[in-house]
């Protein structure tokens, strides 16, 4: 199934975050443009909904992921000098600075690390970019069920 989802709140961002999951990328695969505002990340992005329908094996597909109205980014324990490392995508998560819609959204990542991307408001985009493909690894998270 091509994936195309928009975030505008943090509900829908859970959503998108929910289909990230394990989701890896480069840092190679990650490009900010600050005088656009826009963080983009091409990732493999797992297919958790066709893995609970087919037992028989398990699906990847090319994503996009864009964010817009980014202010600034920061990450913490990800090497930028290692352009090919691959890294695998926990979470998408926003909280709020104050009132208005400016805020913080983190892309949380296997093993410690997370990049930090500084927002004016929630402004997310997931498209599959290409057809999916089989694969025979299925993510695993210590003690999960």
């Amino acid at each position: 199934m091509t994936m195309k989802l928009l975030a505008l709140d943090d509900e829908d961002l859970t959503v998108i975050s929910a289909h990230m999951q394990d989701a890896v990328f480069r840092i190679a695969d990650v490009d900010y443009t600050p005088k656009q505002k826009h963080f983009t990340l091409a990732a493999n992005r797992f297919d958790w909904e066709e893995t609970d329908r087919n037992a028989k094996g398990f699906e990847r597909s090319r994503s996009a992921l864009c964010f817009k109205q980014v202010k600034g980014v920061r990450s913490i324990g990800v090497d930028r000098k290692a352009p090919e490392k691959v890294l695998s995508l926990l979470a998408v998560l926003y909280e709020r600075d104050g009132e208005g819609p400016e805020g913080s959204i983190e892309l949380v990542l296997a093993g410690g690390g997370s990049i930090l991307l500084d927002v004016d408001c929630i402004e997310v985009q997931l498209a599959d970019t290409g057809g999916t493909w089989e694969t025979t690894m299925k993510p695993r998270h210590p003690g999960a069920a």
